[in-house]
């Protein structure tokens, strides 16, 4: 099994409605550029944009993407999210799914089935949390 390319692009998807949320995103996203990964952050990339245009760089973002890594915390994934992960799956793009919530809904200790089951690689809790991140992403074979 060959890693994952440092130069593949990763899209980083997530809720990105409270400060908290935006600021896990852009630490996990530093994270990644620290380790060489280009990643497409949503929040960086549609800042000032509206409706439709934030549809089509998302859209652009996915299209490039080789990998997603899509956080699925709270008692319902995000929708946004979930739609980024519905078409990853449909394009045959690997999704890696974090949950950080101990809070268990959802059909698979936390997770929606159709989120768990289309995921590549399955990453929960806090601890080590980035590195193992990494882990699941250079585990995918390319």
């Amino acid at each position: 099994m060959r890693s994952i390319s440092k130069s593949t692009q990763i899209y980083l998807a997530g809720p990105l409605f409270t400060q908290g949320e935006k600021d896990f995103n852009v630490r996990l996203f530093e994270f990644l550029i620290d380790r060489g990964y280009a990643v497409f952050l949503p929040q960086q990339e549609c800042a000032g944009l509206e409706d439709e245009n934030i549809y089509k760089t998302c859209l652009a973002g996915l299209r490039s993407a080789a990998i997603v890594v899509a956080i699925l915390d709270g008692a319902d994934a995000d929708s946004g999210t979930c739609w980024e992960c519905g078409y990853a799956a449909s394009q045959g793009i690997p999704i890696v799914a974090v949950r950080t919530d101990f809070r268990i809904s959802g059909d698979t200790g936390g997770f929606n089935a159709m989120l768990f089951y289309s995921a590549a690689k399955i990453v929960s809790g806090t601890d080590g949390l980035f590195d193992r991140i990494v882990d699941a992403i250079e585990e995918i074979p390319t």
